[in-house]
């Protein structure tokens, strides 16, 4: 069991209580919701950068642009300045996952399809969810959810060793994070951004030597750099904050669980932004996936 760590005390940068408020009256699947509707919205932007930029280019981008946002939002290093050495280490340990994940997550989709990446990178929250089920009522939920995500994945393992080396490292990046990120998040309502918002910043340092030279053209060019900041906020800043203010409510293996709404939100937003109209089987999936989050929600309310 993972040990509670002292809180962080708040500082100038700290949540006003009525955002607070309003965000503990949202239920926690709906952060999840959006944090993948944005999560999908990304790669949209993300075209413009890959014609002009490599893979890490576009990875030290994107992880630089939401630490700016953060910075000027939050004003996050005074989290720094009142941490102690325990907690400035879980803070220089979620910013080096950040770092390697988004990374390692680019890399890997140079190589894969989206769909192969994507299924191998729900391995680690299914373990986890495995790891945490408790009744029967969760097992069920699980299996349903893990069901309906390898019919919502059209997992084609292609020839790319290194590619799937990559995947599964992202895997392995991504399990980090959610353990992580649910550790920030344990003092409950805001304070986990302004503590999300550090490890971004460290995020950027570490992804910097790989990445910064391939993306300088961006700073002499207006609309690579509006690119770059759409791509960020769609991909990071928007969807970390939602998981933030989902983890701060709900069991490391409830949200593991939740987490299989992502790939069941993208086959949706396909149908209402792309007009991809999902086959019987996709279909099938994505009712699995609800049911099996109503079922687990459901017990939830039951213990509560």
């Amino acid at each position: 069991m993972v040990k509670t760590l002292a809180r962080f005390r708040p500082g100038p940068g700290g949540s006003p209580a009525r955002f607070t408020a309003a965000a503990d009256r949202v239920p926690p699947p709906a952060f999840l919701v959006t944090s993948a509707v944005f999560h999908y919205l990304g790669p949209a932007s993300a075209v413009l950068l890959f014609a002009h930029l490599d893979v890490l280019g576009v990875a030290w981008l994107r992880i630089a642009s939401a630490a700016v946002v953060f910075a000027v939002w939050r004003r996050p290093w005074h989290v720094w300045g009142a941490a102690t050495w325990r907690q400035r280490r879980l803070l220089l340990a979620l910013g080096t996952v950040l770092g390697l994940m988004n990374s390692v997550f680019y890399l890997a989709l140079d190589r894969l399809p989206l769909g192969t990446v994507g299924a191998i990178e729900f391995l680690g929250p299914v373990l986890l969810a495995a790891i945490g089920a408790r009744t029967g009522r969760t097992v069920l939920a699980l299996v349903l959810a893990v069901t309906g995500v390898c019919l919502l994945t059209d997992v084609h393992l292609v020839d790319e060793p290194l590619g799937l080396v990559l995947a599964f490292g992202n895997c392995v990046l991504f399990t980090l994070y959610v353990i992580l990120g649910h550790r920030l998040a344990q003092d409950g309502g805001t304070s986990g951004i302004d503590r999300l918002g550090v490890s971004m910043l460290i995020a950027m340092i570490v992804v910097a030597p790989v990445g910064i030279a391939d993306a300088a053209v961006t700073f002499i060019t207006p609309t690579l750099l509006a690119a770059a900041f759409g791509v960020g906020i769609c991909s990071s800043v928007i969807p970390y904050v939602c998981d933030q203010l989902a983890m701060a409510r709900v069991s490391r293996a409830t949200f593991a669980l939740m987490l299989s709404l992502l790939p069941a939100t993208a086959a949706i937003t396909g149908i209402v932004v792309l007009a991809q109209i999902p086959s019987w089987l996709e279909a099938v999936g994505i009712a699995l996936v609800v049911v099996a989050v109503a079922v687990h929600q459901e017990r939830n309310e039951e213990t509560t």
